[in-house]
Formats: structure tokens, C-alpha cells, sequence
């Protein structure tokens, strides 16, 4: 057998629909060792190496949610050297496709993002991701120059770019992220217009300012904290889209909106995700 051949164990997790509890599930998976989680409609699923103390992991998810409803099962073996990349695929988004190396041959590069998946979010696969892309092309015109904040992969700043934008500020703050974020800049031929700074996304915004378009995919208590930066460093008649928000909290964060004087220009979902795009009223 290859050495890089593992048999791992998978684990589903379906929270309570109580407020808070897939939040606290999701973390207690993360704090007992998990090194990625998978969004399965409300359910959350990952996997652990041979040898881990499922035990441990049982007992941790249910102190977190005591309604949480656990399944485990054994993953055939797979080598996961190659296996993983069938899990990637290309994605038309409007004017643009987003798709690995692997499967970019033949594609248009002026209207493709070719994004090499490793350690920083961003391929194409999360509805977040997606909902961002859909929703640009409408806010975004030629010579714009655009913020991203809590860039990742930098595949929307790289989208803004594709779409025209001048100049593009890629903002992440793990720096674990940027050396992916440089490779793809440099990949997609956009090093010009699109600089990738690691920094805190409410610090640096101000400095950077004023923007025309703010783009955003961060959960939303965070994108909360975010509005009154983002709002300042807009240029008038600027718009920002928004992006990691539930379905579930699309009532709360209209309400917060409307209450910091923004208007909603146009709305995307696709499966539990909402995605927003706003201007000041």
C-alpha cells in the first residue's frame, strides 16, 4: 500500500437550530484538532486522522451542543494526493470562471481566475465566494478602485481586476494567507493593479481610502463592526457588497443596515448563504 494512502474517520455533525450552536459546534471541532470543516447544508462534516480519540471528540461537540445529533464512519481508503482534486471544480460565474490549474487548459485567461487551492479560502467552491462574484460585475465599473477585506486567495480582488477595476487593496490579516494571495495575483497577470497587504481590515481601510467598491466575505458579527469603516470609505455614490452571512440573519442584518442609513441595491442566495450588495442612502 502507498504510504500516502490513509484511512481516516468521518464525522458529521447536525447542531440544535438554537442561536449559537453550530457557532459552538464548529469550534468545538476545531478545538479538538479538526483541520477543516465542510458546510453540508446546516450539518458540518470533517474528518480525522486513524488513532484519534473519537471519545474526546464526542464528549466535546455535546458540552458544546447537548442537542447535537453526532455520526462517525470510516473513510475508504484513498490517496488523497490525487483524490482531492476530483473535489475541485471550475465555476461560470457570470463573465468570469473561477477553476483550478488543473482544469483551466483551454479557458479564456482574460475572463478565467485561476486559483491553486491551499491553505487560504478562497476557490471558487464556497457559495460566499460565488454570491461575491455574482453580484460585482453590476457595482463595478472600468477604472474603479476596490477594497477587499479578509481577502484569503485574493480571488475577488482578482475578479475586480478582471472586471476592470484600476487598482485593487487584497487586505488579509493571516499571514499564512498572503504568499497564496501573491501567487494568484501573479498567476491571473494582475500584480499591476492588485496589491495584497496583511493587515487588520478596519485599520488599514482608512488609509487606503476613499474606494469605490467594498468587498467583503467575513461572518457577519464581524462585518457588523465593519460598517462604520466601510461606509467612510466609500466614495459618494460608492457601493459595498457583503458576503458570510446566513440566510437565517438576512432579517437581523437588513435591520442593522437600515438602521446605519444603507440601502439595499440587490440580493444573492444560494444554498444557506445570503450575499449583499449596499449603498449609502
Amino acid at each position: 500500500m502507498s504510504s500516502n494512502v490513509e484511512r481516516w474517520i468521518s464525522v458529521r455533525v447536525q447542531p440544535d437550530r438554537a442561536e449559537g450552536a453550530r457557532d459552538a459546534c464548529l469550534a468545538a471541532l476545531f478545538a479538538v484538532g479538526a483541520q477543516g470543516v465542510h458546510e453540508d447544508g446546516f450539518a458540518l462534516v470533517t474528518h480525522f486522522p486513524p488513532g484519534t480519540d473519537l471519545e474526546a471528540v464526542h464528549r466535546a461537540v455535546t458540552e458544546a451542543d447537548e442537542l447535537v445529533v453526532i455520526e462517525t464512519a470510516p473513510v475508504p481508503d484513498v490517496d488523497w494526493t490525487e483524490a482531492w482534486k476530483t473535489r475541485i471544480t471550475s465555476h461560470q460565474l457570470g463573465a468570469l470562471t473561477v477553476s483550478p490549474p488543473w482544469l483551466a487548459d483551454g479557458l479564456d485567461p482574460a475572463t478565467t481566475i485561476v486559483i491553486e487551492p491551499g491553505m487560504a479560502f478562497g476557490t471558487g467552491e464556497h457559495p460566499t465566494t460565488r454570491g461575491v462574484v455574482r453580484l460585482l460585475p453590476r457595482q463595478l465599473r472600468a477604472g474603479a478602485v476596490v477594497a477587499d477585506l479578509g481577502a484569503g486567495s485574493a480571488v475577488l480582488a482578482i475578479a475586480a481586476a478582471k472586471l476592470g477595476a484600476a487598482r485593487v487593496y487584497a487586505i488579509e490579516l493571516d499571514a499564512d494567507a498572503i504568499p497564496d494571495a501573491e501567487k494568484n495575483v501573479s498567476r491571473n497577470g494582475v500584480a499591476e493593479r492588485v496589491h495584497v497587504f496583511e493587515a487588520d481590515a478596519g485599520a488599514l481601510l482608512p488609509l487606503v481610502a476613499p474606494v469605490d467598491v467594498v468587498l467583503a466575505n467575513i461572518i457577519s458579527s464581524v462585518l457588523i463592526e465593519l460598517m462604520p469603516v466601510i461606509g467612510a470609505a466609500l466614495q459618494p455614490g460608492g457601493a459595498a457588497i457583503l458576503s458570510g452571512i446566513l440566510r437565517e440573519e438576512r432579517e437581523t442584518m437588513l435591520a442593522v443596515l437600515a438602521a446605519h442609513g444603507w440601502t439595499v441595491i440587490e440580493e444573492d442566495a444560494e444554498d444557506i448563504w445570503w450575499s449583499v450588495s449596499i449603498a449609502k442612502a
